[in-house]
């Protein structure tokens, strides 16, 4: 029962989160739902494909949350062990990248100011919550592990592990 709690807790968080940042907002507000792909424009093209790619990685965090921490991406439902496998052995903050990829790809998509602006507003605001609540909450619970993780794991730009 525990796991398809899990489950459930994970979806719903999903959806909630990131589902309404990059996917109901854009295509509600942002002209994503009323777009038409036109499949020989290279740019729209690669939109996609960052869009698809985000996702995927998106998914991938979500799945490590729930096996690796036994925990969702909310701030109110969190991994109760530091996850530090799979795309977190990378970047701290896997699922951030994740949803900015996802928005830069529907902003190569649609094309429009509006759509730049939106995406420019929650880098700023992400920033701001990882540095300000995330990290310092982090640090609280996890201590010297923790420490330890952001020593060899970058914020937001990718390294390669050092050492197992």
């Amino acid at each position: 029962m525990s796991s398809l709690w899990l489950v459930a807790r994970s979806l719903f968080w999903t959806v909630a989160l990131p589902g309404m940042i990059a996917g109901y907002v854009p295509w509600r507000y942002f002209g994503l739902g009323a777009v038409r792909i036109a499949w020989r424009d290279p740019i729209q093209l690669l939109g996609l494909f960052l869009a698809g790619a985000g996702a995927g990685l998106l998914a991938t965090c979500i799945w490590e949350f729930a096996h690796r921490g036994r925990g969702t991406l909310a701030p109110v439902d969190p991994p109760k062990q530091l996850v530090v496998r799979g795309l977190y052995r990378y970047v701290r903050n896997p699922m951030y990248v994740s949803v900015t990829t996802i928005l830069l790809g529907e902003l190569l998509i649609v094309r429009t100011s509006a759509l730049l602006l939106y995406w420019a507003g929650w880098l700023v605001a992400v920033n701001l919550f990882v540095i300000e609540y995330e990290e310092p909450a982090l640090r609280r619970r996890f201590g010297v592990s923790y420490d330890t993780y952001t020593s060899r794991v970058g914020r937001w730009i990718p390294r390669l592990p050092r050492g197992r």
